[in-house]
């Protein structure tokens, strides 16, 4: 190694560790925070339609809620002995079939 290729390193790390600058630490802090707000944004967005589907708002609107409200309904009932079997299958046919149809124009 000849003294000027020594001195050259030995200028280069002079420094201290900074002296060649941040390195690969200079992309890991912007992607740091892209990474946060995307974990961030992606949660909110998840629990948005999570809370829009449940209050109706989807390819169904409110009509689905109400059908899936009824037939609980019915089914706490029929659990618990108020109506019978075959009440319980009739009530819950007419429930499906009206849902099938789609809300009527008034």
């Amino acid at each position: 190694m000849t003294a000027l290729a020594l001195s050259t390193i030995v200028a280069a790390h002079a420094g201290g560790a900074w002296a060649g600058g941040f390195g690969f630490l200079f992309l890991l802090i912007p992607l740091f925070w892209i990474g946060l707000f995307v974990l961030i944004f992606a949660i909110a967005g998840r629990r948005w339609r999570r809370n829009a589907w449940a209050g109706g708002y989807g390819p169904w609107g409110h009509h689905m809620s109400a059908t899936r409200s009824a037939e609980t309904s019915l089914a706490e009932r029929f659990a618990q002995g108020d109506i019978d079997e075959k009440e319980y299958r009739a009530r819950l046919e007419v429930l499906r079939a009206n849902a099938q149809q789609g809300p009527q124009p008034r």
